[in-house]
């Protein structure tokens, strides 16, 4: 429970950490965040001396590619991120991830031909009814919340297919290796446009830019440590402290509106939620029933 309070609570208070290195732009930090990400995996490889599982995942063409493909899904997830806390959009970062689990769940029927039962229908449809009141409110879709959802879904996805196969730290270290290049071109095109930040302002801000690598790789190193010791639901459950962390940071810290359309589109949202949620844990027990009390 430790390391998934730790692993959500660092997710949830990333969007004051990327605020506070300004004058550094989404791009430079998605780029730094990447490279620093990979350059602290090989450290913590190299310590521990986990470079067997990594070789072994790197003679397998079909999980080197399938990395690949995570890479590109959660590249899109932090850049998407980042110019949106950086914008002042950090309420809709704290709607995505709320509505993620109503993705996963979506995407478990339409990709690996799942049954849901008559609750998670009803967790998506209400999730459905509220980005329709989210896009009236807004005049427009809330595509930040879309692809942030979308993204981090179909990650989640890919990452279970191959879970049995790679540990978190070598699939991490897969991720960010395919992304380097797109992270080097990233600050060159950066650097003869506005010019690079790392290393201009002052040393804290040179050491927090390096440390958006420890606070990418940290976080899902706690989760993959949770993962392994809790119970779905109870990791389902703790799962939404990100999201009401955002959400506090953007209301209470950032000041970001809430008229009252948006506070409906919200607790829709948690609506869906609560059904997903009641409906998981029933499920859970009864299962749980039919193991201790066969007939």
């Amino acid at each position: 429970m430790i390391f998934a309070i730790c692993s959500y609570g660092i997710w949830g208070f990333l969007p004051l950490y990327f605020l506070l290195l300004a004058p550094t732009g989404a791009f430079e930090i998605v780029a730094w965040r990447v490279l620093f990400s990979l350059a602290f995996c090989a450290v913590l490889i190299l310590s521990t001396r986990a470079w067997r599982p990594l070789l072994a995942a790197l003679r397998s063409p079909r999980i080197v590619w399938t990395m690949g493909l995570a890479g590109v899904l959660i590249f899109i997830n932090w850049q998407t991120f980042i110019l949106a806390a950086l914008s002042g959009h950090v309420v809709e970062t704290a709607l995505g991830y709320f509505i993620n689990p109503i993705i996963t769940v979506l995407l478990g029927v339409l990709v690996l031909h799942e049954r849901l039962r008559a609750a998670q229908w009803a967790a998506v449809v209400i999730s459905f009814i509220a980005v329709i009141v989210l896009t009236v409110g807004y005049g427009t879709v809330p595509w930040i919340s879309l692809i942030l959802a979308f993204s981090f879904g179909f990650y989640g996805l890919i990452k279970r297919r191959v879970g049995g196969h790679i540990d978190a730290l070598s699939g991490l270290t897969l991720e960010t290796m395919w992304l380097t290049p797109v992270a080097i071109i990233q600050l060159v095109v950066v650097s003869l446009i506005s010019g690079l930040t790392f290393g201009t302002v002052s040393p804290v801000h040179s050491i927090a830019l390096i440390g958006s690598g420890v606070l990418t790789a940290v976080p899902l190193l706690f989760f993959a440590a949770a993962s392994r010791r809790l119970p779905l639901t109870t990791l389902g459950l703790v799962q939404y402290l990100a999201p009401v962390l955002q959400l506090i940071v953007g209301v209470v810290v950032l000041h970001e509106p809430m008229p009252p359309e948006r506070w409906l589109g919200f607790g829709l949202v948690w609506l869906a939620l609560l059904v997903l949620t009641v409906d998981t844990v029933a499920s859970g027990r009864a299962q749980r029933r039919l193991v201790t009390d066969p007939i």
